[in-house]
């Protein structure tokens, strides 16, 4: 079954490759979509794919790259729509 996830991770996670890693990630996973740094420090993503894969991904978020430090992650599921061909960084 595929699905979208929101992601919006807080803690240090701007400056520290946080969007690089995610995107390294999703593409090893193959899963598709993007993720962008938020005006308040924090960092947000949107997931799609083979619901084992999102998960994974979203799992992986939890931690995120050494240089980082996750405080909370909030997900929210959402309608899959299947309209990304890849995954991207948006700046």
């Amino acid at each position: 079954m595929k699905i979208r996830t929101m992601v919006i991770v807080k803690g240090l996670v701007q400056r520290v490759n946080f969007r690089r890693f995610t995107q390294q990630n999703a593409i090893r996973l193959q899963v598709t979509g993007w993720v962008q740094n938020l005006p308040d420090g924090s960092v947000e993503g949107c997931f799609e794919g083979e619901e084992a894969k999102v998960l994974a991904l979203v799992d992986w978020c939890r931690t995120g790259p050494s240089a980082s430090r996750v405080d909370a992650v909030v997900t929210e599921r959402d309608t899959y729509t299947g309209e990304f061909d890849d995954f991207a960084i948006r700046r």
